[in-house]
């Protein structure tokens, strides 16, 4: 199989698993519903926080995930969900900060089309790159999403004595699993083109 068939069947699997995920969503699955957002959370937080609303991100992700659920039956293209999701926190930040600003002037048009759509386009590839991260640590075994996330993403950054007592593991071997974990976590995000 070549790299752009095998990049193309893990994007129709991450296809599938939203198409699936959002018809249960239609057919009144709360589980599902729950599913939907957990999945896209970390999207969704991070748009406010990149723009410095850290005070609104918890309003903003509510509006969002409302939006969500009551647009769900409009989507016309399931793939298109991550984008859409991107597009709809950015303009709901948007509507936030002329919301907290209301002494100025604000032409609603102004918040419908950013003035800077470089800083836009910019901001979408960057939160595209970091949604495909996430799906790709979701994707390599458990043990591993877990080793990586205690190692890069929490602040703190764990000791390997944590890291191994969580995880079962001798301490000694936390930097070769680490390794190995790495190496299946670049090859999946090669295969989808990252």
């Amino acid at each position: 199989m070549t790299g752009t068939a095998t990049k193309r069947q893990l994007e129709q699997t991450t296809v599938s698993t939203d198409e699936r995920l959002i018809q249960r969503c239609l057919e009144g699955d709360q589980e599902a519903r729950s599913e939907l957002i957990d999945k896209y959370k970390n999207l969704i937080y991070s748009i406010p926080i990149k723009l410095g609303m850290y005070q609104d991100a918890g309003d903003i992700f509510q509006a969002v995930c409302v939006e969500l659920l009551s647009q769900l039956p409009r989507l016309r293209e399931h793939r298109a969900l991550p984008k859409w999701l991107m597009q709809t926190c950015y303009r709901k930040c948007l509507r936030y900060l002329a919301a907290s600003n209301r002494q100025v002037d604000v032409d609603p048009a102004d918040i419908e089309q950013p003035q800077d759509d470089e800083t836009l386009e910019h901001l979408m590839v960057q939160l595209e790159k970091e949604q495909m991260l996430r799906n790709a640590i979701a994707e390599v075994p458990e043990r591993c999403g877990q080793m990586i996330h205690m190692l890069f993403f929490e602040i703190p950054a764990r000791p390997y004595e944590d890291i191994a007592k969580r995880l079962g593991l001798a301490t000694g071997s936390i930097g070769f699993i680490r390794g190995r974990c790495l190496t299946r976590l670049r090859k999946h995000l090669e295969k989808k083109g990252f």
